[in-house]
């Protein structure tokens, strides 16, 4: 893990987050928690297949109808270095209609939830900026916002924002502080 900015309770970093050291990592699920690409089939590969038998039985229970946009699950971490993976499904960027508040809400609810099993070391991907096209700058603007917002009220949980290339995190760092 590459550190490029970090205060107290705030890390902005490149790395691979299957290999975050933590209490939990944030997937960038989709709606069926079935897996995916990107950083949802890193996360299930490194995971092992046991991963994809907890989010089966979520959706057998608490979501049948698949996780909605902005809200949270949980399970263990299995073959992770962490004991819990928070799935949360970020929306799908349309220049016709603002999402911006799905995104936060992404970022806002596994917050809480982390607050919630007393959780002091947390890691995000960038949510909804691969493959479901949400722009970076503007998905920046979003997280600098909610950790601003949110992550004082949490004082025990430090955050690292994990990108998975030294692009990523610049485009972060100049949109979030200096934008």
């Amino acid at each position: 893990m590459k550190i490029y900015w970090q205060d107290d309770r705030l890390i902005v970093a490149e790395g691979d987050i299957t290999r975050f050291e933590g209490d939990a990592i944030v997937n960038a699920a989709n709606k069926s928690l079935q897996g995916g690409g990107g950083v949802d089939g890193a996360i299930h590969r490194a995971a092992g297949p046991e991963l994809l038998e907890a989010c089966r039985a979520l959706r057998r229970t608490a979501w049948p109808d698949g996780l909605p946009v902005g809200e949270v699950a949980m399970t263990p971490g299995f073959r992770l270095p962490v004991a819990h993976v928070i799935h949360t499904v970020g929306p799908v960027f349309a220049k016709s209609e603002d999402r911006s508040s799905q995104l936060a809400d992404c970022y806002r609810h596994a917050l809480r939830l982390a607050e919630k099993h007393q959780f002091t070391r947390l890691a995000f991907p960038a949510i909804s900026t691969g493959i479901y096209g949400y722009p970076a700058e503007a998905a920046a603007n979003i997280v600098a916002a909610v950790m601003r917002d949110t992550l004082p009220a949490i004082p025990d949980l430090t955050v690292t924002l994990m990108f998975f290339s030294a692009a990523d995190a610049e485009i972060f760092l100049n949109h979030a502080f200096d934008g």
